[in-house]
C-alpha cells in the first residue's frame, strides 16, 4: 500500500507530508515495513514494463 492516499486521524493532513508527529511515526513505520510503499502507482507500473520488456529481450535472444 501506498502512504501518499492516507490520510492522518490527528490533523487530517496526508500521511506523506509528515505534518504532525503521529504521521512523521506512521510515515517511518511504513517505509520501514515495506520499502516499496514510496513507489507511486505510475512508478509500479513503469518497472513492471521494463520487467516485461527484458523478458521479451532476454526470450528473443535464447530463440536466435
Amino acid at each position: 500500500m501506498t502512504y501518499d492516499r492516507l490520510v492522518c486521524a490527528s490533523c487530517a493532513a496526508p500521511v506523506s507530508e509528515g505534518r504532525c508527529p503521529v504521521c512523521r511515526a506512521n510515515r517511518e513505520r511504513l517505509q520501514q515495513e515495506n520499502p516499496f510503499a514510496a513507489l507511486t502507482p505510475a512508478a509500479l507500473i513503469a518497472l513492471l514494463v521494463v520487467l516485461v520488456a527484458a523478458v521479451a529481450l532476454l526470450a528473443a535472444h535464447q530463440t536466435a
